[in-house]
């Protein structure tokens, strides 16, 4: 029924709204976290069995919307020139992360599938675009390779829960291990650079700027879906995602659209819906047939490409606080770079950390997305 529809509808874009309004109220929540709290409140959404089998068009269109729109608003903050100015060792450990996640998705690739896990490609490039990039580059690969919700979101989750041991060890234990194992950070530790504060985004010409944002985001789509087709090199879907990835890059290089406010933060609540809409995917059925070879998947692929990549710096010189940084902004994302400065007492690695996890950002798709092709022909 069409008043289904839109009640569902509003639904699926409204409720990662009243999460966030949650987040800043209560500190249970904000320690959760709102994409933790659109996977809880949507799962619990899926798993009550309250929504019609008639309304499944919708979510599907809302999960692929929301994302498509998302990726472009995210990157059109991108600075291609600030990569230029990033000290050359911490872009090459982020260049050993990167080859470190590349290298232990592989081996796990060959491992898991002799086990008999099916389509291991499927998690192989979930976990280079997650382990580069971030939830967005994770989403992006799920919908070019088509993998199922249930798949991805028990990917997803494990990861939250994994992920958050990873960043409790590299607060806690890994300086002090790491500080035996690896160089000494031999650079100034003075002057803190001034860092905008995401939360508080710009209120003037927040509109304009809000609309300029989305129509470029919306141009991006429809460019992106009318000539996928036309490419001959993968399917369609796979091009789609490379075509968006590509226009929000390129749309970076427009100074209206680098320098515009609001674009991140509603790419970010995009980010919000697609991760309940996912979620609210969930259903009983589903969760009975979910292959639990993904727990062990994503712990070894989270904590093995950290250890090659300490080896990696180790041989190439790379001092404990650019590893532990540039670590964190491929397997965390750029958001956790301020706090592991701040705990390492070493300001001076903050911006490295926070371009190196954007340029993870920016190239997680194609990474993840060739990778996963490459296997799956190797399977």
């Amino acid at each position: 029924m069409q008043s289904d529809a839109l009640i569902f509808a509003l639904i699926y874009l409204l409720t990662p709204a009243a999460l966030m309004w949650l987040a800043n109220r209560s500190g249970l929540a904000a320690r959760l976290g709102p994409v933790v709290l659109c996977y809880i409140a949507g799962l619990l959404l899926g798993l009550s069995e309250g929504q019609p089998d008639s309304i499944q068009p919708i979510r599907d269109t809302v999960i692929e919307a929301s994302l498509g729109l998302a990726l472009p608003l995210l990157l059109f903050a991108v600075d291609l020139r600030a990569w230029g100015h990033i000290a050359g060792s911490a872009m090459l450990s982020m260049g050993l992360a990167i080859v470190s996640v590349g290298v232990i998705a592989t081996v796990l690739f060959f491992l898991f599938s002799a086990s008999g896990t099916e389509e291991t490609e499927q998690l192989s490039g979930m976990a280079v675009g997650m382990y580069t990039g971030g939830l967005a580059n994770m989403g992006a690969i799920k919908l070019a390779l088509g993998i199922p919700e249930g798949r991805y979101l028990l990917f997803a989750t494990v990861d939250t829960v994994v992920g958050a041991g990873y960043l409790l060890f590299v607060l806690t234990l890994a300086p002090v291990v790491m500080g035996r194992f690896l160089l000494p950070f031999t650079g100034s530790q003075d002057g803190e650079p001034d860092v905008p504060d995401s939360a508080t985004p710009a209120k003037r010409n927040w509109g304009t700027q809000g609309l300029i944002a989305i129509a470029g985001a919306a141009l991006c789509v429809g460019a992106s879906s009318a000539l996928a087709p036309a490419l001959p090199f993968a399917e369609p879907q796979i091009m789609i995602v490379v075509l968006l990835t590509s226009f929000g890059i390129l749309g970076s290089l427009t100074p209206t659209l680098r320098q515009n406010t609001a674009a991140p933060h509603i790419g970010m609540y995009l980010l919000y819906v697609f991760s309940f809409s996912v979620a609210a995917s969930m259903d009983l059925a589903t969760l009975r047939s979910l292959d639990l070879s993904v727990l062990g998947f994503v712990l070894i692929a989270t904590f093995g490409s950290f250890t090659l990549h300490a080896v990696l710096a180790r041989l190439a010189g790379i001092d404990r606080d650019t590893f532990l940084i540039t670590s964190v902004a491929a397997v965390m994302s750029p958001a956790f770079v301020p706090m592991v400065s701040r705990s390492l007492r070493n300001p001076a690695i903050l911006m490295s950390g926070m371009a190196t996890g954007i340029l993870g950002f920016a190239i997680g798709n194609y990474l993840g997305i060739s990778l996963a092709l490459l296997l799956a022909g190797k399977g």
